[in-house]
């Protein structure tokens, strides 16, 4: 005699999942307050390898959960608040029905809170794992701080998110980690090395106001509302990694001299912090500790013995080209005009160690005027500035960044006002072996090695010469040489392009006639096609409808008449053909 079959569905795949709505029954909570509670505690459906096993035989489209998850959310102390705030809620509107304006005021002070804190310690254990997973952080704050003051998000919300990123770009340019920068059509992407860990994010520009209607604002605040949390302790950890007062205050400032309140948040504090153009406040006393800091940081002597050279060698290169690029616009003072996007910039100029001021009208913590003679670059993007000075450069915006991407002052007469500029490079993109260079970059690359043109002719002849006179060298030195005559071949194409390109000749003018009826005409069309581009979604639709209509009925009437000119062709052919038979 056997034993009792095994019931389906008992075991395996049926158990391990569970469906979103016996999750949500389970948890007793809402659908918001549950997709709300999986986000803070990063709990993400999972797709099942046998979805009709899990679903218990059903081919319906079900969203699973694994059950471990849900078990886990058990425990959660936040549900319990989502409890209580739905709860607070009913009875707020109770009291707002029965105008019981006392009991309102009573519970809107007595409201139900909570804080993330055991969320973010259970999530990232070490320091580290929470710098590597600030990247979507970073850029979420830097979002919701260019939202306008709208009912789409909370105010406090935004202010807090502008507040957390103004401080952690306050801690790149101290600690000057800045790397890389790249401007594209999404934003400004910048890369940053904080302590050892990569960090990638972008900054919108400030001036797309038109932020998207079809997107769930709710879950993007979600998400903020826990990388605020996260921000929030990353940034207290690295102010004191370098001994910096946190909340950060300008150096030197009028509160911190006469010895008042700090006014954390007053607007005017905020706008000076933003500015970037001056050092952050350290705490008084804490040298000692920045000496035992870097000298714990300092290699043993013994481990630098038993290290290989070439290791040891590459190092040392390293760390001389790392120290040259944090030092790139050392001694440097620039000037920003006022189309300048004034915040990116001086955030970049200053992460490398260079100076920046700006027309004191447009925002405090100016520190310089335009009329200074120590200045030695002006930002500028338009085609012909107003005034000029002798003693100094003025360049389009650029010029910084590609500076920045290739480590070296560029040449700036490629940057002059109202020149074309050349291609703006992207940093991220790294060519492997085979790979189609641009010749651009192939220029960029030489003048990074610091090699001229005469300089590539000579050490051609030199590569020519040397060709079959030394029959004992290895084949190391044959494949370089190969690989050097190939470059400089490529170099040498490049500038004859160039000249070519440069070329320019004199050749006789000739009278063009315009047509003004067909210009206007031209014109007209490309403004309507232009009103049509920057048209709203909803007008667009409301647009389209109304064309359409108009369409058909052109149509319809281009019917009528086509079809009433061959009435009436065919009655002027039977007419003819009666006068003939009469």
């Amino acid at each position: 005699m056997g034993g009792q079959p095994k019931k389906k569905y008992t075991s395996g795949e049926a158990t391990s999942y569970i469906t979103r709505n016996k999750a949500r029954k389970k948890l007793q909570l809402s659908l918001p307050d549950f997709r709300r509670l999986c986000i803070l505690k990063g709990v993400y459906p999972h797709e099942p390898r046998h979805k009709k096993k899990a679903n218990k035989g059903s081919t319906a489209p079900r969203t699973f959960y694994l059950a471990k998850d849900v078990r886990f959310l058990l425990h959660e102390p936040i549900v319990a608040k989502f409890r209580e705030y739905r709860v607070f809620v009913r009875k707020l509107r109770k009291a707002y029905a029965k105008t019981q304006w006392g009991r309102v005021d009573h519970l809107k002070s007595n409201k139900p809170t909570y804080k993330l804190d055991h969320i973010i310690k259970e999530r990232y254990p070490t320091f580290v794992d929470a710098l590597r997973d600030v990247d979507d952080g970073l850029s979420m704050c830097c979002l919701f701080s260019s939202f306008p003051r709208s009912g789409r998000c909370h105010v406090d919300s935004v202010q807090l998110c502008r507040r957390l990123s103004l401080e952690f770009h306050g801690y790149v340019v101290q600690a000057r980690a800045l790397r890389k920068v790249f401007l594209s059509i999404k934003g400004i992407y910048f890369q940053a090395e904080v302590q050892g860990q990569t960090v990638t994010w972008v900054m919108p520009y400030p001036y797309s106001h038109n932020h998207p209607t079809d997107v769930d604002y709710r879950v993007m605040s979600t998400f903020t509302e826990f990388y605020t949390s996260l921000l929030g302790f990353i940034n207290y950890r690295l102010y004191q990694s370098l001994n910096l007062a946190y909340p950060p205050r300008v150096e030197g400032s009028a509160e911190e001299t006469a010895g008042g309140v700090y006014a954390m948040d007053s607007e005017a504090h905020l706008e000076r912090l933003a500015a970037l153009s001056q050092s952050l406040a350290r705490i008084p006393g804490s040298s000692s500790n920045s000496e035992e800091v870097a000298e714990e940081e300092r290699p043993d002597e013994f481990l630098v013995e038993e290290e290989d050279r070439e290791l040891s060698e590459r190092r040392k290169a390293d760390a001389a080209k790392q120290a040259a690029l944090c030092s790139l616009f050392e001694g440097t003072k620039f000037f920003l005009n006022r189309e300048i996007l004034r915040e990116m910039f001086t955030f970049i100029i200053r992460s490398f160690g260079g100076q920046v001021s700006w027309h004191s009208s447009v925002c405090i913590g100016a520190t310089y005027p335009e009329t200074d003679e120590t200045i030695t670059h002006q930002l500028v993007d338009r085609p012909n500035p107003p005034q000029t000075f002798i003693n100094r450069c003025y360049v389009q915006p650029q010029w910084v960044c590609d500076c920045v991407n290739a480590g070296v002052l560029l040449p700036v007469q490629d940057y002059f006002p109202g020149v074309l500029l050349p291609p703006h490079l992207s940093p991220f993109v790294e060519e492997k072996e085979g790979d189609y260079i641009p010749p651009e970059k192939l220029k960029l690359l030489a003048l990074q090695r610091g090699d001229t043109g005469a300089e590539d002719d000579e050490e051609e002849e030199e590569v020519d010469d040397d060709g079959g006179d030394d029959d004992d060298e290895d084949d190391e030195d044959e494949v370089d040489a190969v690989e050097k005559k190939q470059e400089k071949s490529l170099k040498k194409a490049e500038r004859k392009r160039i000249e070519k390109k440069e070329d320019v000749r004199v050749t006789d003018g000739r009278l063009r006639v315009t047509d003004e009826v067909r210009v206007g005409a031209e014109q007209e069309a490309e403004e309507k096609r232009l009103a049509l581009m920057m048209m709203k979604k909803r007008d667009k639709h409301l647009y389209d409808k109304i064309m359409k209509t108009r369409k058909r009925k052109r149509k319809e009437a281009n019917k009528l008449v086509a079809k009433r000119k061959a009435i009436d062709a065919s009655a002027k052919v039977a007419k003819k053909q009666k006068t003939k038979q009469r």
